[in-house]
């Protein structure tokens, strides 16, 4: 499962970080820079300098795994440079992962169906 399943937490870290860092330099940061815990299950997305480039890291259950994405012909659009990391819904994750303008992208509202008696 390279993609995060429906409900899990998706954190983007705002600030670009050494790509050089692998699982346990970025798990490091994510301890340090975003006061979270790398090994709950949530998706990790971290941008480089280039703004060209991510790495996303997430606990499976078993250990860490580590993907990385560059595009080839243009850039990720990526929140402003601030400290901290913002929220993504799943949607907004894979407009961005996919190199489109998460910005756009909005969840369907589904209501709880109301059960027929």
């Amino acid at each position: 499962m390279l993609m995060p399943s429906q409900g899990l937490r998706i954190l983007v870290a705002t600030k670009p970080v050494d790509f050089r860092k692998g699982h346990d330099g970025l798990a490091a940061l994510v301890q340090s820079t975003l006061a979270e815990d790398p090994f709950t299950g949530t998706v990790f997305v971290f941008r480089s300098k280039r703004a060209d480039r991510l790495k996303i890291l997430f606990w499976d259950g078993s250990g860490l795994v580590m993907a990385y994405k560059r595009l080839e012909e243009n850039t990720f659009t990526w929140p402003a440079i601030r400290d901290g990391a913002m929220t993504l819904n799943r949607a907004q994750f894979e407009a961005l992962f996919a190199g489109l303008d998460w910005r756009r992208v909005r969840s369907l509202e589904v209501r709880r169906p109301a059960v027929a008696e």
